[in-house]
């Protein structure tokens, strides 16, 4: 038997056979690796399309989905594209946007309903304005003060007939904050690890706190708001105004309209 074995461990000796051996192996190595990923990039993966044109504002439905199967480096570059459906349902198209029917989804053209620019329109109760306040870094609650947080609205003022005396206290009571946005007009808590830098505060006020805010803002007294804990936005009342004198305050100083209608439900 070991003579049997004499003539192959000779030729396994042998520099040159070791030499071949090693390449037949490289090669064997190399063949089964490129196989490998050329069967990678040809295995087809699921990519969800629009099977119908989407225009500006629609809300994606399951029924607006189709899908396709296609290699998986056709959408390896492709670093845009939605390929999940439930990050896609539910969401609306851009404002200035159209999904094609047949076109795959794009983050770029898809957004949350809240973070349209108009959104927060579109569920306030009639009879009610949405007002702006212009807020800033100087305002040092602001950014603790989230959208649907019930808070108050103070009002900061000097004395009509000694200007050396302050006047400060709560105007209205448990306003509902709509939205926080940044100059651009855009969500400030979009991205929850960079936040946006505040410059606008929206609520939805009846018409006559509307014009009460109105007529402070353009008076430039300084509204402030201020937050409360969770227990005040879970048991909030209605809107309302908490302070006669700060109201007459800010009337005092402008001229009253004659027939003036503060119910937009009958005017």
């Amino acid at each position: 038997m070991g003579n049997l074995l004499v003539p192959f461990k000779k030729f396994l000796s042998n520099k040159n056979t070791i030499t071949i051996l090693g390449v037949l192996v490289g090669l064997v190595v190399l063949y089964l690796g490129y196989s490998w990923r050329v069967q990678q990039s040809l295995q087809p993966t699921r990519i969800p399309f629009c099977n119908k044109t989407l225009t500006a504002r629609t809300k994606i439905t399951e029924d607006d989905i189709g899908y396709i199967d296609v290699p998986k480096d056709v959408v390896a570059g492709m670093t845009d594209i939605m390929t999940q459906p439930n990050a896609i349902v539910g969401k609306v198209v851009s404002y200035d946007s159209k999904i094609a029917q047949g076109s795959f989804f794009y983050n770029t053209l898809v957004m949350d309903e809240k973070d349209m620019p108009d959104s927060i329109f579109s569920n306030i109760p009639d009879g009610y304005t949405v007002f702006d306040l212009k807020v800033d870094d100087d305002d040092t609650q602001v950014m603790s003060i989230m959208p649907d947080n019930f808070i108050d609205l103070y009002l900061e003022s000097s004395d009509e007939e000694d200007e050396d005396k302050l006047i400060y206290g709560r105007l209205i009571a448990q306003i509902q904050v709509l939205a926080v946005r940044d100059k651009k007009g855009r969500n400030v808590y979009a991205d929850k690890d960079n936040p946006g830098e505040p410059a606008v505060m929206l609520f939805a006020v009846p018409e006559d706190l509307f014009l009460l805010l109105k007529k402070a803002e353009k008076l430039k007294l300084n509204i402030e708001p201020i937050g409360r804990n969770k227990a005040y936005s879970a048991n909030a009342k209605a809107t309302r105004l908490t302070s006669d004198e700060l109201r007459s305050h800010i009337i005092n100083q402008t001229h009253i309209l004659a027939n003036e209608c503060t119910d937009l439900t009958i005017c």
